[in-house]
């Protein structure tokens, strides 16, 4: 909008031009003259008037000349022309984007033709311009003026002065000054100052408290001056250190030596902080940013002489201030001093040659041959306090031509004794300052010159000198006087204190009546005993207070002031405005106007109208008695006659200043048929795009009745109107819309009637559309008491400010269906008995305010809810929190309540059960409790006769209410039988019982636990577990001592499915837990099972089989029974010959039988529980396939082998024991394909085959070995080595061999049967040779 704005004024912009120029005019003596002209600019040019190059002054002449303008109409009307009006007349229109003129003559002529001489006026052929008139005075008209600011110190602030200078002439600038408390500002890095194009600018780059004050900009001209100000208040940053003060400001450099200076500042203000309890001074050499502390301890005033600087050399200042809390920000710091003796540049003599040059040469070279110089001469007290003394002499005369040096030394009056003071460094300077004197006593002081040559005679001692106070803390000013000032401020006075010694200045404190909160006004001390105090709250009371400070300390606070209320000081009213002719009969006029602008505080009490013939420059009352209304008819007129009127308003602070002159209007008879001018036109409830116009209809109405009018709008700037209403409003309101924000209109009112259209009211003054901020509206609602209401508040009340209430914008003066209720800045119309006759707009406005003002539409439907609300509130019900309801306690006693919001201890109320009231007794206990707002009722005994309806009624004063319940039917049985239930279970507690029926839960080992908690146990209580009725002995006995049973089952599967069952019993009763596990309970534990074994699964491993490659997974326990999905690229596998799928309580696998390059790729496995689900994954592809696939060929070969080797597969014995000469036969079954070869041996030998020895092999698979005779040699170990190509193997067996007639020999245990390695492919002419051992081996 700013931009479109912008934009829009881009295009407008343009210097002024005349459209229609002044004429020459030759008139009679005695008769009026009226020069007109229209100009047209934007912005709009400022036009200004001249005779003969001299501007007119209206002042200098009152009633003389009337200088006018409407819309780019300009004129200039002499009323009584004389012949010294006989002149070149000049209007100059001028704006910011140029000017130009234009110029006519009037001659004024004398009756009967006694003419007197006139000066010649010719109209020159050449129209002069601004440059060449000579001007006596420029005007500036300031626009935009900086108001009463407050910054922060830190902060940047710009004050910005925009202004109109008449005539705008390069040649001829004001120049712009700019003062802080009359003290004019230069240009720093502090303070930048602008000037141009009529704006005048200063810019406070860092704010800080020295800056605070009354800024002035003064504009300058060679005729005089133009000026505007305003206070800039500056507040302390916040500090670095919580509860520090703030910084001292206004650093000033006093008596500046050689070696010293004397620093001075003033104290903050304390208001709300802890007092000061001294200062610290920093100097900073320039040049540098090294800041040094120059005194040890805080100093408690506020001036301090800093010594040890070096001559020459420049430094800059600052000071921080010291409490209990820290230490402050630092000051400003001061303008750079140079250490110099200022005394010096006396000495120095300039001698003026020839041709202009010049020689400078010091005193101390016409001195002469000078060696030891003589004593310094003078030597006095300049200035004493109470810590120091500061001595002050003059340099010996002659000096020479050395440089000096001084030393001081004191006495103790009455001692006799001198000590030197300045010990380790002397003095260059004639000044310095003597600290460490005792306090109460006198001394004498006197000094020595010192040069390289030598020390001078000491000088002649001071009189005795004694360090005190110059002056105390000052008193406490007196009375204290605050008067209103604005609707902000508030001007405060007060009586100077009568100690005032070295006054710096004053600090004001605030406070908000009750408060006890006091608050600084000013943050810099103020010389004067008068302070104007701004930012203050508008209707608020508040009392003030002020001490007095000087560089030794604060005073007490004054008196506090009376407490005085914030509102715009008492005065008389602005003129009245906007006179208007409503009608004329020929010997009367009947005047309107509108309401002062400013009422001055109080209601206007009375108008006074002065008149006059316009050929008669003398004004007259026309009324004696003061007018209450802004209409009067003005009587005893003279027909024809052009009349002019002034009216003054007055209030109680007496009669304010007359208007401007209205209109020449004549007095004539109207007798036009249409209505004459509609009047008193004003506007309300202003908002952004939008506004309301109110009027007062004709006092002349035609020949008809009014029976309509219309609105126009101009917008400024433009000269196009519109018609806003095209069809007659015949109401005398008229709200306009869709408007533009930040722009100004003007308005007319049209009156209608039978004969047409009439004359149009007086244009009004320009309405600038934007809506005022913190803008409020009525609101509507209902009161306590269920009356319905509208409200509004104003927060820029004034003493003498009213609502006024209205409907369709016409006052409420019948109260017969509403009252008015109004209290401070709030004010309500209340409705009686509201009804359909209530609807419609209703509008308040707030006199002796910048038009606060507001309205609203009561609708059908907002009035019936208001008055549905006001029922509720007239017909009050205590409100519930919660209905009537019933709950069953453990002894099958049910309880019915409810629970209101609020009950007051005097609630009555009653329970009503199937339409008969129930009293308390011991079957029905009813009771209140006031204080949660519960009402409730507990039947002992709920049986098949309690079927039917409850109800509480209940009554707090007037407030009613009910609820009921209906317990029939499924309902009723259901609260029945949990009725007999809880009554059971009470029953059942009395002995041993569960707390918690059985139920299971997974271990983290996968173990399945069964679980129960009991109660009300003792040692005799026994316990039992059962399945399928069947009793369980647990490893571990249950401890029915500790409240919880448990029943663990390991390696949970399909068998454990079944009823368990776990009983308590003792002499008490017993008690009985069920719990089925089957269906979704067994899937369930299932569930849990894997999702602990998910959790805990390893990756997918590959290992290899004879039958081929197995991925494998291990995990804490493994079940068919849990839900596993195996899947091969994606794609689900199922169990078959090719894909078997199995596994063991610690894993899970996927045989891959005889695999093939198809079965390469990825393989994933999926754990399912009931909520989420575990993958693991292996790819079975590349070099993982084919290391898994050799090793598979590896075991196939290796299994193939061990399957078909020859062994020996029973028939055996590992031990035998003959007689002698018996027949032993040793026979087996043999095994082996091809058919194995079998060789038997003795000791590890081949065994020959002799009559001795015989051996057979029948089928292939029958071997025997027959010992025929055997004898004690026959004893020992023999063996059977069976062998094909696929290997083989050896069994071993003891003989042993007795005599008739000895002990049988115990019998040694034989060797299982080893494998061999299939043999190795040797020639068949060589026989396979025996182990070495005769234990069982495989190869």
């Amino acid at each position: 909008m700013a931009f479109e704005r912008h934009v829009r004024e881009e295009c407008m912009i343009r210097a002024p031009e005349f459209l229609v120029r002044l004429r020459t005019h030759t008139v009679w003596e005695k008769s009026p003259v009226k020069l007109f002209c229209t100009v047209e600019g934007y912005p709009n040019p400022i036009v200004k008037w001249f005779k003969d190059n001299v501007i007119i002054d209206t002042a200098s002449e009152p009633g003389r000349y009337r200088i006018d303008s409407k819309y780019g109409v300009h004129s200039l009307e002499i009323h009584r022309c004389e012949v010294r009006d006989t002149a070149q007349y000049t209007a100059v229109a001028t704006n910011v984007h140029g000017q130009t003129s234009t110029n006519a003559s009037v001659i004024v002529k004398r009756y009967r033709g006694e003419e007197e001489p006139y000066h010649s006026v010719l109209l020159p052929m050449q129209i002069p311009m601004l440059p060449e008139i000579t001007y006596t005075k420029i005007d500036i008209m300031f626009l935009e003026k900086f108001e009463v600011t407050f910054g922060t110190e830190g902060e940047t602030l710009t004050l910005v002065c925009k202004m109109m200078i008449v005539p705008d002439m390069a040649n001829l600038q004001p120049e712009a000054q700019w003062y802080r408390d009359d003290v004019r500002i230069k240009e720093s890095k502090w303070a930048e100052m602008k000037f141009g194009a009529g704006v005048a600018r200063l810019t406070l780059t860092h704010l800080n408290k020295d800056d605070e004050g009354l800024y002035t900009l003064r504009m300058v001209t060679k005729g005089g001056s133009s000026q505007h100000c305003a206070y800039i208040f500056v507040r302390d940053a916040e500090s670095t250190v919580v509860g520090a003060p703030g910084a001292p400001m206004d650093i000033k450099i006093h008596d500046a030596n050689k070696d010293y200076v004397i620093v001075s500042w003033k104290p903050p203000n304390i208001t709300s902080d802890s007092p000061v309890i001294g200062y610290f001074v920093d100097r900073c050499e320039v040049g540098t940013e090294n800041w040094i502390q120059c005194n040890d301890s805080p100093i408690k005033i506020c001036k301090y002489p800093v010594h040890g600087l070096f001559e020459g050399r420049s430094y800059m200042y600052r000071v921080r201030a010291v409490n209990n809390k820290g230490i402050s920000r630092p000051s400003r710091v001061s303008e750079a001093v140079a250490a110099l003796d200022p005394a010096d540049l006396a000495r120095l003599q300039v001698i003026h040659l020839e041709r202009g040059k010049q020689i400078v040469i010091c005193q101390d070279e016409l001195e002469g041959d000078v060696k030891i110089p003589g004593p310094p001469t003078n030597v006095h007290a300049s200035e004493t306090s109470k810590i120091y003394v500061v001595l002050s002499w003059e340099p010996p005369a002659p000096r020479g031509r050395e440089s000096l040096m001084y030393y001081i030394e004191k006495s103790m009056v009455g001692s006799g004794t001198w000590q030197r003071v300045n010990t380790q460094i002397p003095v260059r300077s004639p000044r310095y300052a003597v600290f460490d004197l005792a306090e109460g006593k006198q001394y004498l002081f006197r000094v020595l010159a010192v040069n390289k040559f030598g020390t001078s005679d000491a000088s002649e001692p001071t009189a005795p000198i004694q360090v005190h106070e110059l002056y105390g803390i000052p008193s406490a000013p007196g009375r204290i006087l605050a008067t209103r000032n604005t609707k902000t401020s508030v001007v405060v006075q007060w009586d100077p204190p009568k100690q005032a010694g070295g006054l710096i200045g004053y600090y004001i404190d605030s406070s908000i009546v009750g408060s006890k909160q006091w608050k600084t006004c000013n943050n810099k001390p103020v010389k004067h005993t008068r302070f104007v105090v701004h930012g203050l709250t508008t209707g608020q009371n508040f009392i003030f207070r002020v001490k007095a400070v000087n560089d030794v300390g604060f005073s007490e606070e004054s008196q506090e002031s009376s407490p005085i209320n914030v509102h715009a000081a008492l005065t008389s009213p602005s003129p009245p405005y906007g006179i208007t002719l409503l009608a004329c009969d020929g010997h009367s006029m009947t005047l309107g106007w509108k309401h002062p602008r400013y009422s001055g505080g109080s209601k206007i009490t009375a108008y006074y109208i002065d008149q006059r013939d316009v050929a008669d420059l003398h004004w007259k009352e026309t009324n004696v008695p003061p007018i209450k209304e802004r209409i009067y008819k003005v009587e005893n007129l003279k027909e024809g006659s052009f009349y002019e009127f002034r009216i003054q308003a007055a209030n109680l602070a007496g009669v304010g200043l007359p208007s401007d002159a209205s209109d020449h209007f004549k007095c004539e008879t109207w007798v036009m048929p249409e209505p004459g001018p509609s009047y008193d036109m004003t506007f309300c409830e202003v908002r952004n795009t939008s506004l309301v116009i109110q009027w007062r209809a004709p006092i002349y109405t035609g020949s008809s009745a009014v029976t309509g009018y219309h609105v126009d709008i101009c917008e400024m700037g433009s000269e196009e109107w519109k018609t806003v209403n095209e069809k007659a409003v015949n109401h005398r309101y008229l709200k306009v819309s869709d408007l533009e924000e930040a722009k100004s209109y003007v308005f007319r009112v049209r009156a209608v009637n039978a004969a047409g259209v009439g004359k149009p009211s007086d244009v009004s003054e320009p309405v600038f559309v934007q809506a005022r901020p913190e803008t409020l509206e009525i609101a509507s609602g209902v009161d306590e008491e269920g009356n319905i209401y509208m409200s509004y508040k104003c927060n820029e009340m004034t003493d003498i400010s009213q609502f006024v209430w209205c409907k369709s914008y016409e006052e409420i003066t019948e109260f017969d269906r509403v009252s008015i209720e109004t209290e401070g800045d709030h004010s309500k119309i209340v409705f009686k008995n509201p009804d359909k006759e209530d609807l419609g707009t209703y509008s308040v406005s707030v006199t002796d305010t910048e038009g606060v003002s507001a309205s609203y539409v009561l609708e059908d439907k907002e009035l019936e809810k208001l008055m549905a609300l006001s029922h509720e509130i007239r017909n009050p019900m205590i409100p519930l929190k919660t209905e009537l309801s019933y709950e069953i306690f453990e002894r099958g006693q049910v309880r019915f309540w409810l629970q209101a919001e609020k009950l007051s201890s005097a609630v009555n109320y009653r329970f009503i059960v199937n339409d008969q009231e129930v009293t308390n007794s011991e079957t029905h206990k009813i009771k209140c409790d006031s204080s949660t707002g519960i009402i409730e009722m507990v039947m002992d005994k709920f049986t098949a006769h309690s079927e039917g309806t409850y109800t509480v009624q209940m009554q707090d004063g007037k407030a009613k209410n009910q609820s009921s319940l209906v317990l029939i039917g499924d309902v009723f049985k259901a609260a029945l039988e949990e009725a007999e239930f809880q009554r059971k279970e009470y029953l059942r507690k009395q002995g041993p019982h569960f707390l918690e029926y059985l139920y299971w839960h997974v271990e983290e080992d996968c173990t399945v636990m069964l679980i129960c908690k009991m109660a009300n146990i003792k040692k005799e209580t026994v316990f039992h577990w059962y399945k399928n009725e069947v009793e369980l002995i647990p490893e571990k006995p249950a401890n029915v001592m500790s409240g919880i049973c448990k029943l663990p089952i390991p390696q949970f599967s399909k068998k454990d499915q079944g009823v368990f069952k776990a009983t308590l019993t003792d002499d008490r009763g017993q008690d009985v837990s069920l719990f089925e596990v089957a269906g979704k309970v067994f899937d369930d534990i299932i569930n849990g099972i894997s999702r602990i074994a998910g959790s805990s699964a390893s990756e997918l491993k590959i290992q290899c089989t004879p039958e081929g490659i197995r991925l494998q997974c291990h995990m804490k326990y493994y079940t068919e029974e849990m839900r596993t999905v195996w899947s091969h690229k994606d794609t689900k596998i199922s169990s078959s010959e090719k894909m078997r799928i199995g596994g063991t309580s610690e894993q899970v696998w996927l045989q891959i039988c005889g695999p093939t390059e198809k079965d390469k790729g990825k393989y994933t496995i999926e754990i399912l529980d009931d909520k989420q689900s575990y993958h693991r994954t292996v790819d079975l592809s590349g070099q993982a396939y084919d290391n898994a696939y050799a090793e598979f060929q590896k075991l196939k070969q290796a299994a193939f082998a061990e399957n078909n080797r020859g062994k020996v597969i029973g028939g055996l014995p590992d031990v035998v024991t003959i007689m002698e000469n018996k027949t032993l036969s040793l026979t087996c079954t043999v095994f082996g394909n091809p058919t194995p070869e079998v060789v038997w041996y003795k000791n590890e030998k081949k065994i020959e085959l002799d009559n001795h020895f015989s051996m057979t092999l029948e089928q292939g698979k029958y071997a025997n070995l027959t010992i025929n005779g055997v004898t004690t040699e026959d004893s020992g170990k023999y063996g059977i080595n069976v062998r094909n190509k696929c290997g083989g193997e050896t069994v071993d067996v003891t003989v042993s061999v007795y005599k008739y007639g000895d002990d049988l020999p115990a019998p040694k245990l034989g060797q299982m049967p080893k494998p061999a390695p299939p043999p190795v492919q040797k020639p068949a002419a060589k026989q396979p040779q025996p182990p070495k051992t005769g234990r069982q081996t495989r190869k």
